[in-house]
C-alpha cells in the first residue's frame, strides 16, 4: 500500500520576528536603533523544513505543539497554506506558543527564544498512525525539546520498523553542554544527521578550528550518514567510508534565517527521489542558498525544478535517473 505521506516532520513551530541588519552593537539602556528590514514569518527549524519540503512537492505532515493563542493559530494557518498537513499539530491549553526574535548583523545573527510549549512537547504528541504511514521521519531542535528528545529513540525505531528512513537536525544547544548521553540512543536509529559545521564540531567533541570533514567522519562512525552545512563554503557528506562535498550555487543573500532547514528539506527530498548522495547534497545546497534571497525562512524556498536547475553536474529527474 502507498504511504499517505512522504515526510513526517516532528519538532518546533513558532513565529519568527526577524529584524536587521544591525550595523552597530546592540544597545541597551532604552536606546532605540533602526534597521532596514523586518519580517514576521514562520519560524522553528521543523516548521521551516516542513514548508521547504512541501514546496519541493513532497506530501508533508507535521507533529508538534502550539498554544491556544493567536500565534498558534497563525502557525496552523500558515503551515496549511504551504501545503503541510497539521492534524497532528496539538494545541496546548495552558502554555503559549513559542516566539523567536532574530537579530541579523552581517552574516551572523542572534536568536532569542521564549520556549512556551517546546518543553511540554512529547513523543505522545506524534500519532502512531503517522509513523506507520510515512516514507521518512525528520526530527528537529533536539536540545530545545527535552521531553520529545527522551522519546525520540522509540519514535525513530518505530518509523524504521514500518520501513521509513529517518533524519535529525539537532540545531544549537542553548545550555552549551552538548551532552552526548542521550544522543547516542537517537543516532542508533538515525539514517541521516544534518548539523551545521559549528554543531558538528560540538557534537563530535572537537575544537572550533577543526575541519568540518573531521567532525563528519567522527559522527558518521557513530552510525548515521552525516551531512554538514558549511555556510558560504557549501556542504559535505560522509557515509562512514567516503566524503562528498559541494560549494553550492552563489546567490546574493538577504538573510540566512532558515537556510539550514531549507537545506534539510532539499536533502531529504533528494534522498526520497532516489538521488545518489552527492546529487542529494548538491540539491540540498541549492535549496539552502536559494532560500536566502528573501527575509525569513520560507518566502524564497525553491520548487523542485528551480532547485534542480542549480545542480551543476549531470541533471537528474525526480526518480533519480539520468535523462536519456
Amino acid at each position: 500500500m502507498p504511504h499517505a505521506f512522504d515526510l513526517l516532520v516532528v519538532g518546533d513551530a513558532n513565529p519568527d520576528v526577524i529584524v536587521g541588519p544591525l550595523d552597530t552593537p546592540l544597545a541597551f539602556g532604552q536606546r532605540e536603533q533602526l534597521v532596514p528590514h523586518g519580517a514576521f514569518t514562520i519560524g522553528g527549524s521543523a516548521a521551516i523544513m516542513a514548508c521547504g519540503a512541501a514546496r519541493l512537492g513532497l506530501r508533508v505532515a507535521f507533529a508538534g505543539r502550539v498554544g491556544d493563542d493567536e500565534a498558534g493559530r497563525y502557525l496552523r494557518d500558515r503551515l496549511a497554506a504551504h501545503g503541510v498537513d497539521t492534524r497532528a499539530l496539538c494545541t496546548d491549553p495552558h502554555l503559549p506558543t513559542p516566539l523567536t526574535v532574530v537579530l541579523t548583523q552581517g552574516e551572523d545573527r542572534a536568536i532569542v527564544t521564549s520556549p512556551g510549549t517546546l518543553a511540554a512537547t512529547t513523543a505522545a504528541d506524534v500519532p502512531p498512525s503517522l509513523l506507520a504511514d510515512t516514507r521518512h521521519l525528520h526530527a528537529a531542535s533536539y536540545f530545545l525539546m527535552p521531553e520529545l528528545a527522551a522519546g525520540l529513540p522509540d519514535l525513530l525505531r518505530t518509523a524504521r520498523a514500518h520501513g521509513a528512513t529517518t533524519s535529525l537536525d539537532t540545531n544549537d544547544d542553548p545550555s552549551g553542554r552538548w551532552d552526548p548521553a542521550g544522543l547516542d540512543a537517537v543516532l542508533a536509529h538515525t539514517d541521516y544527521l544534518l548539523p551545521n559545521a559549528q554543531e558538528a564540531r560540538r557534537l563530535a567533541g572537537l575544537g572550533p578550528r577543526t575541519e568540518p570533514a573531521a567532525a563528519a567522519e567522527i559522527l558518521a562512525a557513530r552510525g548515521p550518514v552525516t551531512v554538514v552545512k558549511n555556510g558560504a563554503d557549501g556542504a559535505l557528506c560522509h557515509d562512514g567510508r567516503t566524503l562528498a562535498s559541494t560549494r553550492g550555487p552563489r546567490v546574493v543573500p538577504v538573510d540566512a534565517v532558515g537556510a539550514g532547514d531549507s537545506f534539510d528539506a532539499g536533502f531529504v527530498a533528494g534522498v526520497l527521489a532516489g538521488l545518489p548522495l552527492p546529487r542529494a547534497l548538491e540539491l540540498a545546497a541549492a535549496c539552502g542558498a536559494l532560500s536566502t534571497r528573501a527575509a525569513g525562512g520560507t518566502p524564497a524556498q525553491p520548487t523542485w525544478d528551480e532547485a534542480l536547475s542549480h545542480v551543476t553536474r549531470d541533471h537528474v529527474t525526480r526518480d533519480g535517473k539520468n535523462p536519456a
